[in-house]
This record gives C-alpha cells, sequence and structure tokens, in this order.
C-alpha cells in the first residue's frame, strides 16, 4: 500500500500515550543498549513523548541524539521531557521515516521502536535509515506481533479484540504482525549483516495486567483506533463497548496473564 494512505491506527489519546510513557530503554531496547557508548550520534525515529529517547541521550552523552516524529504534537511533550530530565544533547525535528531530511552517513545508530508496523512502505523506511546511517554503524528495530499475542483466560471478546484490531491497523495501510517480517523487511531493504532476535513484554502481577487492561479498555472506546473503527464500518459503538468492559474483567482476574512478543534486528551498515 502507498506510503501516503497508511494512518497512524492508534493516535496520540491519553490511554495511548499511557503505554508510550511507560516505555525505557531496559524495557524496550535492551538489544540496542550493549552497542551503545558516550560520543556516539544517533537518530530516534518515531521518539513518541521521548521515554526512550532520553535513556539514550544519557547513554551516549556528549554525544547527540536527535528525536523525529511525524507529529508535532507529540514532539513538545518529548522536548518538556527531556528538558524535566536535565539533557541538553537531544534536538527534536518532524519528519517522515520515508524520506529523512538528513544527509547520507549522518548517525552512528538509527533506531526505531514500534515505528515499522504503522508505515506504508516499511522497506522504504529502512532504505532511509539505512541511508542516514554511518559505515560501521547500527540500525536498530524493534516491533511487536500482534498475531503472537498469547493471553490467559480467554474470553471470546478478547478474540474479536485481536480480529478487530489487526482488521483496522491494514485497512490504515499498517501491518500489525510486523516483528515476524522485520527480517525479510531488512534483507528487502539491502541489508545483509542482521542480528534478528526476539523479546516479550509480560503483564501478570495485579498492578500490571490492571495497567495493560485499563489502558486497552480506554482505547477501544476513546482514541483514534476507536474512530477508525466506527467510521470504518469495521464495528459499531456497542461492539467497542462489549470489549472495552471485557477488558477490565479480564484485567480483574486474579489468575490473568498477557504476552506481548516483538521482534528485534540489529542492521549492520
Amino acid at each position: 500500500m502507498p506510503q501516503e494512505t497508511a494512518v497512524y491506527t492508534h493516535g496520540h489519546h491519553e490511554s495511548v500515550l499511557r503505554s508510550h510513557t511507560w516505555r525505557t530503554a531496559a524495557n524496550s531496547a535492551a538489544y540496542l543498549v550493549g552497542e551503545l557508548r558516550p560520543g556516539l550520534d544517533v537518530l530516534d525515529v518515531g521518539c513518541g513523548p521521548g521515554t526512550i529517547t532520553a535513556d539514550l541521550a544519557e547513554l551516549v552523552a556528549p554525544g547527540r541524539v536527535t528525536a523525529v516524529d511525524a507529529a508535532e504534537n507529540v514532539l513538545g511533550q518529548a522536548r518538556a521531557y527531556a528538558e524535566q530530565q536535565g539533557l541538553d544533547n537531544v534536538r527534536f525535528v518532524v519528519a517522515d521515516v520515508h524520506e529523512l531530511d538528513f544527509p547520507d552517513d549522518s548517525f552512528d545508530v538509527v533506531h526505531a521502536h514500534q515505528v515499522l508496523q504503522h508505515v506504508g512502505d516499511p522497506v522504504r523506511a529502512l532504505q532511509e535509515m539505512r541511508r542516514v546511517c554511518r559505515p560501521g554503524g547500527v540500525v536498530a528495530v524493534r516491533d511487536s506481533d500482534y498475531g503472537g499475542f498469547t493471553w490467559h483466560p480467554g474470553p471470546p471478546a478478547l478474540d474479536e479484540w485481536l480480529a478487530l484490531y489487526r482488521r483496522v491497523a491494514r485497512a490504515n495501510g499498517g501491518e500489525p504482525d510486523a516483528g515476524r517480517r522485520l527480517l525479510s523487511w531488512a534483507r528487502a531493504a539491502g541489508f545483509t549483516d542482521i542480528t534478528a532476535t526476539a523479546a516479550t513484554w509480560c503483564f501478570a502481577t495485579p498492578a500490571d495486567r490492571a495497567w495493560w487492561s485499563g489502558l486497552w479498555a480506554d482505547r477501544t472506546t476513546g482514541s483514534v483506533y476507536a474512530q477508525l473503527a466506527v467510521e470504518g464500518g469495521h464495528a459499531s459503538r456497542e461492539q467497542l463497548e462489549a470489549i472495552s468492559d471485557a477488558w477490565r474483567a479480564w484485567g480483574e482476574h486474579p489468575d490473568a496473564w498477557f504476552m506481548v512478543p516483538h521482534g528485534e534486528l540489529l542492521c549492520r551498515v
């Protein structure tokens, strides 16, 4: 699907940012941390509210991090977070990963977390990330794989949620099962030196499952995703309310457990 038809399925509703601001280098970029050292220049693609960005900036200081996102509004939150953390080695720029406005060989590390599942042309995005990465540098990408999500207990409404989300995401031009496709996309983009790994998030404590179920309950009825689901004819408002209720009930179950698998790549240039 052409890049211009891709729509960011989640939007920036509070329930989405609740998830994004939880992310750190430790829980979302551990596969990359060993490659980082002081003095490196990093490009963080699709930085969102900037919590991972801030961790990267601390790890490479006095090197600099350039953080880009397609949405100007979320960059304001990222700037505020960096200032709160006392960081002076980060800059924020609006950019499209398909056409990065940077010269060739500009960065030692190019990083993207949960980005390629939302773009119209992930191979072109990877080619751009490769173009702006210096020889000897690394392009690091990590994406979840909705088709591999696993949970217990399994009410039918959560099966309906997963099928609905995948329909909406694909109708928007994205690929929700991106994790398993990263390696093939990277090879198509011209990378040959690739280390492919996988890692998971697991939500099983009472606090974790209440947080995870709550944000999805809210996202299902109040976010851009909910709007797109209804306007696209994928679900009725009543169906979304039922799914939201099922999420809340699941989160209260004493045995509730949820796993989110991720594909990860370190691609050397």
